[in-house]
């Protein structure tokens, strides 16, 4: 099989191992050391060696199953081109048909699964697989059972709770048919054999960035994101069973003017991709419906700047909280040009500070103190154990507030996770309640 791989394409000792293992496979690692790349081979060439089969992807989100799904379909192309069924067949973003009659779907599993359980697969992969709920795995599994089908199972690790956890570390001796894959960021950079897509250039490099990494990251975050150790001692924030008490709101289908409206801004920074924009309103008994949830890619603070105009002209915000760490400064400083937003723009500058404007529209250095990204955190989590958040329903919205995690050190709260950009725009906007428990008119002169 690996003679048919595209020239110049170098498979390292544990990925070649990996495609040689029959049988239901976990493969647990750091990040970016290619379990995805090699997952994609691998149900590439078994569609092409087992017709009239059913081959499965799924992630927490859409987004990282087309991922999957991507590298699968890249590697037919690059290999198998012939085999693809092509015209009115041809692959969508869903499904591949090959001509030996085997599918490959592409499939969100959502929350608990439910929209999946119509096939019958003989191959399952699961990507991010710690981050997904154990109902899902619950659904999933049944599709198998006739087939005698696989399963695998890939991820960065996420804690010691979840059914990743369980099989990685064959809990209770329920998963002894499985076989174990560890690998970390660390020996991959360092032991991948140069080549064409793999150069001495591009080996220093990474190994600077991983040393940037260990630097700027707690040991204990480093640990689970590039040494690809489950720990115990990064703990959830929220709750998966809080975080679906309170997911409760469908998107509303109009706006309703004269509302008290917040938004709660997280401004993607260098290296990210996406923009959050997170909107509530305050209802009469100082509870917080969850209003809409908007996500951007790749924008500049330019266009994110006048996206929050368009917002504020729809909702006419009461208070526009805005993340000024790093890029996020460039927004608010357009914002307090602006007549519509001067007076409302409230700068929560990531764990250090929160700037007010006054009357005027202008950054009142009195009116500074001194925020916590812990205070944030608690009180969006104090809230949600209040019984005063109804949050949309979505899938990506539990992804983001389950990623996060804290540990203590030096008695110091750090907050760390993957898919958190959603979160920060939350607990932005839900500081709101927290304001109006204050007396907001001895900061806002009003």
């Amino acid at each position: 099989m690996r003679q048919g791989l595209r020239a110049g394409f170098n498979l390292d000792h544990w990925q070649r191992k990996f495609l040689d293992t029959e049988g239901n496979k976990i493969l647990c690692t750091g990040r970016q050391v290619g379990k995805s790349v090699i997952c994609g081979i691998d149900a590439g060439e078994w569609a092409v060696a087992n017709p009239k089969s059913n081959i499965l992807i799924i992630a927490p989100t859409e987004r990282q199953a087309y991922a999957l799904f991507d590298k699968v379909l890249n590697h037919l192309y690059n290999n198998h081109m012939s085999k693809i069924l092509m015209g009115d067949k041809k692959p969508t973003k869903s499904k591949i048909q090959l001509e030996n009659g085997t599918t490959i779907w592409c499939l969100p599993a959502g929350l608990s699964g439910k929209g999946i359980r119509f096939l019958t697969i003989h191959r399952l992969y699961i990507d991010e697989a710690a981050y997904v709920d154990h109902e899902v795995w619950t659904a999933v599994t049944p599709m198998l059972l006739t087939t005698g089908g696989r399963t695998i199972l890939l991820s960065t690790p996420f804690g010691t709770t979840g059914f990743f956890y369980d099989v990685l570390s064959n809990k209770d001796n329920a998963y002894q048919n499985w076989t174990r894959f560890r690998t970390n960021s660390e020996k991959v950079v360092k032991e991948r054999e140069v080549c064409d897509t793999w150069t001495e250039w591009q080996r220093e490099a990474a190994i600077d960035r991983l040393k940037e990494e260990r630097r700027r990251m707690s040991t204990l975050e480093y640990a689970q994101e590039y040494l690809g150790e489950p720990l115990d001692a990064l703990v959830q924030v929220f709750p998966d069973a809080l975080i679906k008490s309170c997911m409760v709101m469908p998107i509303r289908k109009s706006v309703i003017k004269g509302r008290e409206y917040y938004l709660g801004v997280d401004v993607a920074g260098m290296g990210k991709d996406e923009s959050t924009f997170e909107i509530v309103e305050v209802m009469r008994d100082d509870t917080l419906e969850h209003v809409d949830h908007v996500v951007t890619k790749k924008t500049r603070t330019t266009e994110t700047t006048d996206y929050i105009l368009s917002l504020n002209r729809i909702y006419d915000f009461k208070r526009i909280y805005v993340d000024s760490g790093g890029l996020g400064i460039g927004v608010c400083d357009q914002l307090r040009l602006n007549d519509d937003t001067k007076r409302k723009v409230v700068e929560i500058n990531n764990a250090k500070r929160v700037y007010h404007t006054d009357a005027t529209g202008k950054v009142n250095k009195e009116l500074k103190k001194k925020l916590l990204k812990e205070e944030l955190y608690n009180n969006l989590r104090s809230l949600m154990e209040q019984k005063r958040v109804r949050l949309l329903k979505d899938h990506d919205i539990f992804l983001s507030l389950k990623s996060v995690q804290f540990e203590i050190k030096d008695g110091k709260v750090k907050y760390t996770g993957k898919y958190t950009h959603i979160a920060e725009g939350l607990i932005r906007a839900a500081w709101c309640l927290k304001e109006k428990g204050l007396s907001i008119s001895r900061f806002y002169n009003l």
